[in-house]
């Protein structure tokens, strides 16, 4: 693919390897356009690998009136669930209810949402009783309970779908590269017509052109707007607020169901879950505003501490710190509606618009910010769109996304890979040891059963590897799987068994050091 990087010119170059920058690669490969996807680190890398897992209508957003964010949502939802079903999943949510009066409150909302969703719902709004909160809830704090409202919405995974979108763009004819960054943009005349950049494991640069330059590097969007706006040297507004979000995960025992907990409304006026994913449970909250916009953000303390002090408000075995298997931040790319309409300062929360945009500069340069993994598909569509209204593509062939099946495992191998992928993503224990590939396994003795007992085999790191776009150790186990995300300490034991295997199918340093720094941190050691 780096060779064929030099082939150009292309249609469309992609900057960013997050959901928005997969799905406009994948939609403008399905319809024909010569298309190539740079990534700087690896795909999913930042924001779209630390998501809350869940594929959502957004019943939060109800109470603000969004009714056409959660429309949207809703159907895409129906859509992902169709096209990526060996990754996305129906899941019920129960709502536990404290005060009488909270039940016809909450079934009046979720009553909204179903109706929103029409044909699209994928379960009933059901009023629960104690009982059937405590048995669909097993380890619900029962002090005080008077019942509960169960409602449906869907889970993924969300790095493993990227890799997924990745594949499938690359199949269509895409050239999908990580570890690539863009060094600048190229202007003639005022226009952007391509840009430099360097694969950053050899240093080779390449000069592409480009009839269109997508900006899809999300909470990062603004650095490129200005190196775009340099070029005629015109002021450029900050279009990005962001948001971080902190995740804990724990062990099943304090929540031991295959239904989500969902407090919509904690002391403080936030929101509260507890999903059940891959064998742990995920607690976390509402995202807070934050400066910081590096790739590996750390979990604020305080929010640490908050989430705990939720969580053993609602469970009967309150989970402490020491319970903690891995804690990470993910950022949030909000788009500021007050950009362009005057001042720089902060902008309250209310004006920051959870839904996506679509930015064309005068120069051409096209950024899509904002948004959220559900709608990525709507939100490529709409940026190709943007493109063809604004002369940047002679032709635009229609959109052939809306039913388009993701396999889990495009290419040689196809659909017998599903049942293989669902079984190592949604085992009973979270762990799975179905997936596998061919190959000599090299390490030393041992390497395999050191694997195993994650979940892991050599088998599944070659395959990463030769099928899967992964160089380093943190690819393939924070991403190919998600072992990082579920139990760092564990990450940390295994990774010099899983480098040695990488090492001998790339040839290159799998970065082992870095990745047990990074695990340290993940299990809260540092």
């Amino acid at each position: 693919m780096l060779d064929r990087l030099e082939a150009g010119p292309f249609d469309l170059v992609v900057v960013g390897g997050g959901a928005t920058g997969l799905g406009v690669a994948l939609d403008a490969a399905l319809r024909g356009l010569k298309v190539a996807l740079l990534e700087s680190h690896d795909f999913a890398k930042g924001t779209s690998s630390r998501a809350t897992k869940l594929v959502h209508g957004g019943v939060r957003y109800l109470a603000q009136g969004r009714i056409g964010l959660v429309r949207e949502s809703l159907r895409e939802r129906t859509a992902l669930l169709h096209n990526a079903p060996a990754l996305v999943r129906p899941l019920p949510f129960v709502v536990p209810a404290y005060r009488l009066r909270d039940i016809p409150f909450y079934t009046a909302g979720l009553g909204l949402y179903d109706m929103l969703a029409g044909h699209d719902g994928l379960g009933a709004t059901r009023v629960l009783s104690r009982r059937q909160t405590e048995s669909r809830l097993p380890g619900i704090r029962p002090q005080g309970l008077v019942g509960g409202v169960e409602y449906w919405d869907a889970q993924f995974d969300d790095a493993r779908l990227a890799v997924a979108l990745a594949r499938s763009a690359e199949a269509a004819g895409a050239v999908m590269l990580n570890y690539v960054r863009v060094t600048g943009l190229v202007h003639e005349l005022g226009k952007v017509t391509g840009l430099r950049a360097e694969d950053t494991e050899t240093g080779r640069g390449f000069l592409l052109r480009s009839r269109c330059v997508i900006n899809a590097t999300g909470v990062w969007s603004d650095e490129l707007r200005h190196v775009d706006a340099r070029s005629s040297k015109r002021p450029v507004r900050k279009l990005i607020r962001a948001s971080r979000g902190t995740h804990l995960a724990v062990d099943r025992a304090f929540l031991p169901s295959d239904r989500a907990l969902l407090v919509p409304r904690t002391a403080d006026k936030r929101v509260l879950f507890a999903v059940p994913w891959l064998g742990k449970v995920l607690l976390g909250t509402t995202d807070v505003a934050t400066e910081e916009l590096a790739h590996e953000p750390r979990p604020d303390p305080a929010e640490i501490d908050y989430i705990l002090r939720e969580a053993g408000r609602y469970l009967s075995v309150p989970p402490a710190r020491k319970d903690i298997r891995s804690a990470w931040a993910g950022l949030r790319p909000l788009v500021d509606t007050a950009a362009g309409h005057g001042g720089h300062g902060p902008v309250a929360t209310r004006r920051i618009s959870r839904e996506h945009s679509v930015e064309v500069s005068p120069t051409g340069l096209v950024t899509v910010a904002g948004g959220k993994w559900t709608t990525y598909r709507a939100m490529a569509q709409d940026t190709l769109q943007a493109c063809g209204r604004a002369g940047l593509l002679a032709t635009l062939p229609p959109c052939r996304t809306q039913n388009f099946i993701l396999d889990a495992a495009v290419g040689e191998r196809g659909a017998g890979m599903r049942e293989e992928i669902w079984a190592s993503s949604w085992g009973s224990d979270g762990r799975g040891e179905g997936n596998s590939a061919s190959g000599k396994d090299e390490g030393l003795p041992g390497d395999d059963e050191v694997l195993r007992s994650a979940g892991l085999t050599p088998a599944l790191v070659r395959h990463a590897a030769r099928c899967e776009y992964a160089r380093r150790v943190e690819d393939v186990l924070a991403r190919r799987s998600r072992l990082l995300f579920l139990d760092a300490a564990l990450a940390a034991r295994v990774a010099p068994a899983a480098a040695r295997i990488l090492q001998s199918e790339t040839g290159l340093d799998p970065a082992l050091d870095d990745f047990l720094g990074l695990a340290r941190r993940y299990a809260l050691a540092e």
